[in-house]
């Protein structure tokens, strides 16, 4: 797994060995940040199930200013400090190694926000509804900012219309990034909004 494009190009990163933790794949990272570039200059960025960071990493690479790394895994929350050394970024990147709604509740108490909120949980995750919950009610995500859900592409059982809208889906396969909007804004997914990538 590399880094794709920025400052940090080329760069490989390090992975957690075996089949516990999934890294969005490098072709499906390369097609998100395709749509995410224009926003990620100067932007504060939270990357949550964070794995080995290399979102959180190729957004601060890109112009990012800053992103927190969400992991309650301790040999990933390593991996990915060792990333943000490894890729001379870590004086922009903050790891917080703790279970996801743990973290959202200190960052709602210090009363962070941020642009950018990428959420990439284990396939099927029972948590993912009450992160999703949790991110809403603490106003987590700036006026106008972006929040992608990364999920399998036959699984929406988290998603909560009264809280959050499907306002784009991007299909890799069996893997669908959902970008979501607050449902006050009005405005669920339309067919001629759903993209697929063979």
């Amino acid at each position: 797994m590399r880094v794709i494009a920025g400052c940090a190009r080329g760069r490989t990163l390090k992975t957690r060995k075996g089949m516990d933790t999934r890294p969005t794949a490098d072709r499906v990272k390369e097609s998100l940040f395709n749509i995410l570039t224009p926003y990620l200059s100067g932007a504060e960025m939270l990357d949550v199930f964070a794995g080995n960071g290399g979102v959180g990493i190729e957004a601060l690479s890109r112009g990012a200013d800053r992103c927190v790394f969400v992991e309650k895994n301790a040999q990933c929350a390593k991996i990915i400090k060792d990333n943000l050394i490894l890729t001379g970024l870590a004086d922009r990147g903050e790891i917080l190694p703790r279970d996801a709604l743990g973290a959202l509740s200190l960052l709602q108490k210090r009363e962070n926000r941020f642009n950018i909120i990428f959420l990439d949980p284990p396939y099927h995750s029972p948590e993912l509804a009450d992160v999703l919950r949790k991110i809403a009610q603490g106003c987590l995500l700036l006026p106008d900012g972006l929040l992608l859900v990364e999920h399998h592409s036959a699984d929406f059982s988290w998603h909560d219309p009264a809280i959050w809208n499907i306002s784009r889906e991007k299909k890799y396969g069996d893997t669908t990034i959902s970008f979501l909007s607050p449902a006050a804004a009005g405005g669920d997914v339309s067919m001629s909004q759903q993209e697929e990538d063979k």
